[in-house]
C-alpha cells in the first residue's frame, strides 16, 4: 500500500524545462558529428557540472581555454552564449505541474543541478517556477545530485518527510540517490508516464497531456 503524499519534489532541466547544449553548438558548427565530438570531448557533461556544483563560469572556461586554447570562441560560446541552451518547456509537465498547484493538495519543491550564475535567467523566463514553495539550487549550495547530502539539506530546510515525498528526475542515478534517503521517486521519461506514475502513488492529476 502506498503512503500519503504530501510532498512533490521536482528535478527542473528535461523535466519541465528542455535543456540542450546542442542547440547552441549546432548553430556553431557545421555537422552534427563535430557537435557530438565536441561536447563528448572538450566542452564535456562533466565539465559542465563543475559548474553546477558551484565552480564559476569564468573558472571553468579558463581551465578549458588553457587546455584547448584553440577552441576558445567555441568554448567561450558555452558560458557567454549560454540562453541559446535552453530549448523551450516541456508542456506537459508545466500542465500537471499547474494543476498541481491549483488543486492544493500538495507541498511543491524544486532540486535542481544547475550553475548560481544562469539560474536567474531561467527565473526570469518561466514564470511556473514561482509557483513552488522553495527551490534548491546546487550551484547555490556547492552541491550537486546524487551526493546524498544535497537530498538531506532539501528535507532539512524544507521540513520534509522523506516517507511522504515523491522526487522526480530525469537522470537515474539522481533517482536512486533520493530513494537511498527513503524518498518515492519517479524516473521521467515523458508526461504522460509522469501522470500514471504519479496516479500509481495516489497523486491524480485529470488532466488530458
Amino acid at each position: 500500500m502506498n503512503p500519503s503524499i504530501e510532498t512533490i519534489i521536482w528535478d527542473l532541466g528535461n523535466v519541465l524545462i528542455k535543456w540542450n547544449p546542442k542547440n547552441l553548438y549546432r548553430t556553431i558548427f557545421d555537422t552534427e558529428e563535430k557537435v557530438d565530438w565536441f561536447l563528448s570531448n572538450i566542452c564535456t557533461s562533466d565539465w559542465n557540472e563543475q559548474q553546477d556544483a558551484g565552480r564559476t563560469w569564468e573558472e571553468g572556461t579558463n581551465l578549458l581555454i588553457q587546455q584547448y586554447p584553440e577552441y576558445e570562441t567555441q568554448i567561450l560560446a558555452y558560458w557567454k552564449r549560454w540562453k541559446e541552451t535552453l530549448v523551450g518547456v516541456i508542456s506537459g509537465s508545466e500542465k500537471i505541474l499547474r494543476t498541481l498547484k491549483a488543486q492544493n493538495t500538495h507541498r511543491l519543491y524544486a532540486l535542481t543541478n544547475w550553475s548560481a550564475e544562469t539560474f536567474p535567467i531561467a527565473r526570469e523566463r518561466y514564470d511556473f517556477l514561482q509557483l513552488f514553495e522553495g527551490i534548491l539550487v546546487s550551484g547555490e549550495e556547492y552541491l550537486k545530485k546524487p551526493d546524498p547530502k544535497i537530498y538531506q539539506l532539501l528535507l532539512d530546510r524544507y521540513q520534509i518527510n522523506p516517507h511522504t515525498s515523491i522526487f522526480i528526475d530525469d537522470s537515474e542515478r539522481n533517482v536512486k540517490g533520493a530513494q537511498a534517503l527513503g524518498i518515492h521517486a519517479i524516473h521521467f521519461q515523458h508526461p504522460g508516464q509522469l501522470q500514471r506514475d504519479l496516479a500509481g502513488y495516489g497523486v491524480h492529476v485529470d488532466i488530458v497531456i
